[in-house]
């Protein structure tokens, strides 16, 4: 068994079911990408992996016991999330924000200490970080702030990581920044990470395992090339779609069929035969 994993968990919110009877494992020192349409229970899921979420059947289980058995700061010595849309008091800065991190760490008998500068300062060398420490966290860019959330998340010493939607609101070039340094986190020192993410494209890129999921229970789960074809793209998301290898890394490229295509083939078809026809008169 994985240090992380969900046995027959059945989640609700105020009454209604959103996973049901759900069975997990976190592959131990891989990247997971977890996949799906919107409302399909990818965010339920994380929650209930990192203690948030209490399921109503089932259990999720930490290094060998229930999650929810575990006291709340030993939790969190084993376990880092980075929720959606993290909001930072007004007028922090990143290294205060950062040194938050080693929260889970301190006592009433034990305050900051030698460690606690060295886990900062480590996470924050890690997120290329550093020069931003006396920065307001609300003056930094969507690129920046991901990076200095991280960082918190990293000063926590887990080996662990769960990130719900890190790139979302982020271009193009800060989600390439944001998911290039989770990959150097897990080839550096093994951790192990679990995603949500929406871009299917890059989840394959950088992904070495996929969960798809569709009302709340998992279609498909393994290695990107197993995971994403036209099959998955049609149970999953109602999506046509043909899939074929990236031209730069060789993973999975998910290409949609659309109206607008068709339609562009189509006229090109059409003024191809036209051409044709009036050479041959």
């Amino acid at each position: 068994m994985s240090r992380l994993h969900a046995t027959d968990v059945t989640l609700a919110y105020d009454g209604r079911v959103v996973v049901e009877g759900l069975s997990f494992e976190v592959p131990d020192g891989r990247i997971t990408v977890i996949i799906g349409p919107n409302a399909c229970g990818k965010s339920t899921l994380l929650r209930a992996l990192s203690r948030l979420l209490r399921p109503r059947d089932g259990t999720v289980v930490l290094d060998g016991q229930s999650i929810h058995r575990l006291p709340t700061k030993q939790v969190a010595k084993l376990l880092g999330l980075l929720p959606q849309s993290p909001i930072a008091p007004d007028g922090i800065l990143v290294g205060d924000l950062v040194a938050r991190g080693r929260t889970p760490h301190q006592s009433l008998f034990q305050q900051w200490s030698v460690a606690d500068e060295t886990a900062v300062r480590e996470a924050l060398e890690a997120t290329g970080t550093a020069d931003l420490v006396d920065r307001p966290v609300d003056e930094l860019s969507g690129g920046q702030r991901q990076r200095v959330w991280i960082a918190m998340a990293l000063a926590q010493q887990t080996g662990l990581l769960l990130l719900d939607e890190p790139t979302t609101f982020l271009d193009i070039t800060h989600q390439i920044e944001v998911l290039d340094l989770v990959a150097d986190l897990n080839r550096r020192d093994g951790r192990t990470i679990v995603l949500v993410l929406h871009d299917l494209n890059l989840a394959c890129r950088y992904a070495h395992h996929i969960v798809a999921m569709r009302d709340g229970r998992i279609v498909a789960n393994g290695a990107p090339d197993d995971v994403i074809t036209a099959e998955t793209m049609r149970s999953v998301f109602g999506l046509e779609a043909v899939v074929i290898p990236d031209p730069l890394s060789g993973t999975p490229l998910v290409v949609p069929h659309c109206a607008g295509v068709r339609s562009a083939v189509a006229d090109r078809a059409a003024v191809s035969v036209e051409v044709r026809a009036e050479a041959a008169s």
